[in-house]
């Protein structure tokens, strides 16, 4: 099939997730045409059966900012008619849906059908925003087919949202080959001593990632068990980690790697992976962490417990509660045997419930019943 992929290329659960996805599309033959702004973080070296075009927008004057929406429009429906796209998959409904929306109305007689996932932040953040309320509920109601990342996002949109669209959940998923135990004494030593303990969070320091509760989690785990906390990624947060971090007199202990393309190695050499945002469709790093035998400590928020099993893959406590959280991980990580039963269990979930095959497959039954007139 020819097949057009559109996302945000910078760090992110979303970004991820449609880059992993087209690489697999295009391993299995398909023609993947990624229509972005810049080259996603994911997409590494030259894919056989992929191609990306980037959005170039051009500023004006009398406009205040360059009118990128539109020019992402024009582009996708350039695409759609050069290339014979079957399918438009857009990753996120603003702006993405409402661009392939405006795409179709500019190739009326191109039979390309759109299908959105939604990824959390553009239904449980942006539609906060009253002025962008009835644009993000136009992309959802005018896809073709809409798909979510988990049930609890499902139930989100549809609450938000007042629809009767029918909405799929397809889980994000894990490539467990790629994502795998790994024992790197070389690697754990450029951060720890062989007694410490390693700690990791993942994400785009953004206020709902709650920096500030990973620092206090590590600080409580770090009282008791000799511990390092590594920070990957970038975001308005860091500089208020940066500065909580010396507050706490954890200078020592504490590292920023910044964004890094390539996490599974580090996630393989962590400890233990701390996840307590206030908000989460689903989930990513926790599911990767897991595929790396690497227990959970977070909140029970959104889409998590959808992710991580309470008290077998991981432990979640409420939004907040740090004490509790930092007391599932002492308890872990002064524990062997509990550690390593949490961790042969998060590997098992990964491989039985998120396999990229599986997921892959699903979406490949979407793109095929949309295309084929198949009423879903």
């Amino acid at each position: 099939m020819r097949i057009g992929i559109s996302c945000y290329p910078t760090v992110g659960g979303s970004g991820a997730v449609a880059t992993e996805l087209g690489k697999a599309l295009a391993h299995k033959g398909h023609q993947v045409h990624f229509i972005v702004t810049d080259v996603p973080f994911r997409l590494g070296e030259f894919h056989q059966n992929i191609f990306v075009h980037e959005v170039e927008t051009t500023s004006y004057p009398v406009l205040r900012t360059p009118p990128y929406d539109f020019s992402l429009a024009a582009l996708m429906a350039d695409i759609i008619s050069q290339y014979d796209l079957e399918v438009l998959h857009v990753h996120y409904a603003l702006p993405f849906a409402v661009s392939a929306f405006l795409a179709k109305q500019m190739v009326p007689d191109h039979p390309v059908r759109v299908v959105t996932t939604l990824h959390g932040t553009d239904v449980t953040v942006l539609a906060q925003d009253k002025s962008l309320y009835n644009v993000i509920r136009l992309g959802i109601e005018k896809s073709d087919y809409v798909t979510a990342v988990s049930n609890s996002l499902v139930s989100q949109t549809k609450e938000l949202f007042e629809t009767d669209k029918f909405i799929q959940c397809v889980y994000n998923f894990v490539d467990t080959e790629l994502f795998h135990p790994v024992n790197d004494v070389r690697l754990r030593g450029c951060f720890a001593q062989p007694e410490e303990k390693i700690l990791l969070h993942i994400s785009n320091f953004r206020k709902v990632k709650r920096i500030t509760d990973v620092i206090d989690i590590f600080a409580r785990v770090n009282e008791q068990i000799p511990s390092k906390l590594l920070f990957v990624g970038e975001g308005p947060e860091l500089p208020a980690a940066r500065t909580l971090v010396k507050e706490y007199r954890l200078d020592g202990r504490v590292r920023f790697l910044g964004n890094q393309d390539e996490v599974a190695p580090l996630l393989a050499a962590a400890d233990l992976f701390i996840l307590p945002s206030e908000k989460e469709s689903f989930g990513l790093v926790a599911l990767e962490a897991m595929a790396c035998s690497i227990p959970v400590v977070g909140s029970n928020a959104g889409g998590i417990p959808e992710v991580v099993i309470h008290g077998e893959t991981g432990y979640l406590a409420d939004v907040g509660n740090t004490e509790e959280m930092a007391s599932y991980a002492i308890r872990l990580l002064s524990d062997p045997e509990l550690y390593q039963r949490f961790a042969q269990a998060g590997r098992l979930r990964a491989q039985a419930h998120f396999s990229i095959h599986d997921k892959i497959s699903e979406y490949e039954d979407i793109y095929e019943r949309l295309t084929q007139g198949v009423q879903i």
